[in-house]
């Protein structure tokens, strides 16, 4: 289904090449990433981009943060669309007013800077993105890791809240030139194959060997001419979980008719490859020899054809238990009870929902799958959660909504809610298969620490619908023999008319930002001290810590304008003790400015130094050690919240994504890399002190020389990294985070 070929290749015309008579070099620039990407620099480098976007999109657990930020830096009005959209905290988990509050206070953004805002249950960020922002050629920036938009030709990239602060400051997007990987696709889909099957066997082969981390994902071949809109969009936005950087489709006659159903004609342009245009490697996908897929927890690229899965259920879903044992030990995860006599294995819950699950073509296709049998009155139940409201108008004019819910599904409103753990938690032991982006640890909303833990299987619509038509037992979706004609999709816009306020262009200064009790400012920070000593408040091995895990999705998300609240949870899923042992750091570090140092902390520098004269100049604050930290998603909580508490540095191997070390960065955390042979076999508790580390930074050296002072007292050496800083970067982490730089900068 799919091959990897790590060399770089040529492709002309459909044809590709090992070797060409025009230079790798020249090539380059003849791709479709490179076009967009060039045309966005103003950098005057091929080499170091300085990138200004289009348009942007937040949703309603990041846009306050984003544009509190931006106040202090500053602004006064949006400089290009950014639309605010509603859907994640459309339900509020933890009750009282102050989700509303958050979606009051940006519809007052909106109007005060010139913004577009989105009303809850109208349209999930990405959809409304699709619908009205996107067209060929442009680039967005999205405060949500599933940014992409490729498929419409839209370069769109999911990047941390400080990302966005600086667009809105009128600075740049700064990245190296990023490594261009072809997509080759080949072949016709069978019938009862979706784009959550394409799409998770590519996170399966890609994820694990890092093969396209941080590149450009660029779509091409015969393979694609056949596909529906929603099809191409359906992969791409799951690009986001192979860790690529972004994505680019090649455009044609199925993208105008997107462009047109949606009133937008003029956005439409063909969009290929160049001449002879040169990749950094290849994928080749051959759709024709896809087979129904189902992505076990804990991640995505957990993947395995549903007949491979069925015939091996028990040793796998075992394997899942003792993965589950690992990271929650309070817990007893039990799945292996769902395998059957007969060998068929039973779902509890089925979800169809969001930016990847909740499209037009993939819920009318799931309910002609549904018409062969219906939910029944068992555990198993159904729930459908249409994109936007136009999707949800045209699926009610077709008469789908109707056969839906006449065979058991329950209909709901747009909302992201299922994809990070706000609703439809299932029961304990339950597992749960969905159409949405992620199935990461906890994400479906368990909490473990009570006790509580629950899986999530990735599958594609059309499969759900076939395990609900055959009572919840887990069938692909190629074993049914259903009837489907494709309907044609029409969009009525005048319902976003209606409802959605469309100030871009109209900021009005004299409007007052409301801000509800819950609203409050980011607590001030200091600027980066002459030396630094960490202790380490969280040792961490697994092989790949999500965003997730260092701070929760769900009902925690309802207090993400509440830095100080929010903070309360970090890595409270995985590392229970975490926050008070920073808090304990904090104290220590607010004693040693009021002049007041502990014994402790004294004790620790004289390891090291004079402590009487390291306590003047030395920064003392708490450190993260994982092996791979940062997958998954782009909010920037995820290294705020450290910081609130007194974080300074995280130390890893390597960084998952960009995005989270980039948020790291903005925050004023030091990003320490390890050398892969290095073994780190410290503990909670132990310190690390890494002098001069101001002038370090401040000279671009990347090498740091730091002593780790064990609990015993034992002093060690230790080398670390932080590579590739941007002059800005360094700055930032001198200042102490994004919000100190602008505010040094404006003085």
């Amino acid at each position: 289904m799919i091959k990897l070929f790590d060399k770089g290749v040529f492709y002309e015309n459909g044809k590709i090449s090992e070797s060409s008579s025009v230079s790798a070099a020249e090539a380059r620039k003849n791709t479709i990433a490179y076009q967009i990407l060039s045309s966005h620099n103003i950098s005057g480098s091929d080499s170091a981009l300085k990138i200004k976007f289009d348009a942007m999109v937040s949703h309603d657990i990041t846009y306050v943060g984003i544009i509190q930020t931006a106040r202090i830096g500053g602004l006064t009005e949006f400089p290009i669309p950014y639309a605010l959209t509603n859907c994640h905290n459309s339900l509020c988990a933890v009750g009282g007013t102050i989700n509303e509050d958050d979606h009051v206070f940006g519809l007052s953004a909106a109007k005060k800077y010139g913004g577009i805002y989105v009303p809850a249950n109208q349209s999930v960020i990405h959809s409304y993105a699709r619908e009205e922002l996107a067209g060929c050629g442009k680039m967005i920036l999205g405060s949500d890791s599933h940014t992409r938009y490729g498929a419409l030709g839209t370069m769109g990239v999911g990047e941390g809240g400080p990302e966005l602060v600086k667009q809105l400051l009128k600075d740049t997007y700064d990245i190296k030139a990023p490594e261009v990987v072809l997509v080759h696709v080949t072949g016709k889909a069978p019938k009862g194959i979706g784009p959550h099957d394409v799409a998770i066997a590519l996170v399966g082969a890609t994820f694990g060997c890092g093969f396209v981390k941080n590149k450009v994902l660029e779509f091409v071949g015969d393979g694609i001419k056949d596909l529906p809109i929603d099809f191409r969009n359906g992969i791409d936005v799951m690009t986001t979980e192979t860790t690529c950087l972004s994505s680019i489709w090649e455009t044609d006659e199925v993208v105008k008719k997107h462009y047109e159903t949606h009133g937008r004609p003029e956005e439409y342009k063909e969009l290929k490859p160049q001449g002879v245009a040169y990749y950094d490697s290849m994928i080749e996908i051959d759709l024709s020899k896809m087979e129904s897929m189902i992505a076990l927890p804990f991640h995505p690229s957990n993947a395995y054809t549903i007949k491979e899965f069925l015939s091996n259920a028990k040793e796998i879903l075992a394997k899942v238990e003792a993965e589950a044992k690992v990271k929650f030990p309070k817990c007893d995860l039990d799945l292996v009870s769902k395998v059957q006599e007969d060998g068929s294995v039973l779902a509890d819950q089925g979800i169809i929902a969001g930016c990847a699950g909740g499209m037009f073509d993939s819920i009318v296709e799931a309910s002609e799958i549904l018409k062969t049998g219906n939910v029944g009155n068992s555990y198993f139940n159904l729930s459908v959660y249409p994109t936007s409201i136009p999707v949800s108008l045209a699926l009610t004019r077709e008469g789908v909504t109707a056969d839906l819910l006449s065979n058991g599904a329950v209909i709901k409103p747009s909302f992201c809610g299922p994809c990070f753990g706000a609703g439809d938690v299932p029961a304990n032991n339950g597992l749960s298969l969905r159409h949405t982006t992620r199935n990461f640890p906890n994400r479906e909303g368990s909490k473990p620490g009570e006790g509580q833990v629950s899986g999530v299987a990735l599958m594609d619509a059309r499969s759900i619908a076939a395990t609900a038509a055959n009572g919840g037992k887990i069938t692909p979706a190629t074993d049914i023999d259903y009837d489907y004609t494709p309907v044609n999709y029409e969009f009525d816009k005048t319902v976003y008319d209606k409802r959605v306020y469309y100030g871009y262009g109209k900021a009005d200064p004299e409007t007052e930002l409301i801000l509800g009790p819950n609203i409050t400012s980011w607590p001030d920070q200091y600027e980066l001290g002459e030396n630094l000593l960490v202790e380490l408040t969280a040792v961490i091995h697994d092989p790949v810590t999500t965003t997730d895990e260092l701070i929760p999705s769900g009902e925690t998300s309802s207090l993400r304008s509440n830095p100080r609240r929010l903070a309360e949870y970090t890595l409270s899923r995985r590392v229970p003790e975490y926050v008070g042992l920073s808090k304990a750091v904090a104290a220590e570090e607010k004693a040693r400015r009021d002049g007041n140092a502990s014994e402790k902390l004294i004790a620790t520098l004289s390891k090291v130094g004079d402590a009487n004269e390291l306590l003047k100049n030395t920064q003392f604050g708490s450190c993260v050690f994982a092996n791979k930290p940062g997958d998954g998603s782009a909010r920037e909580q995820a290294a705020s919240c450290q910081k609130v508490l007194g974080g300074f540095a995280n130390i890893c191997y390597e960084f998952a994504t960009k995005r989270y070390r980039s948020n790291c960065i903005n925050w004023g955390i030091l990003p320490f890399t390890l050398d892969p042979e290095t073994k780190f076999e410290y503990e909670t508790g132990d310190c690390v002190f890494v002098p001069d580390i101001r002038k370090t930074i401040a000279s671009g050296e990347e090498k740091f020389t730091a002593k780790v002072i064990r609990k015993s007292g034992d002093v060690e050496d230790l080398t670390l990294y932080v590579k590739g800083l941007t002059e800005e970067e360094k700055m930032i982490l001198l200042s102490g985070c994004l919000m100190n730089y602008y505010k040094i900068k404006n003085s």
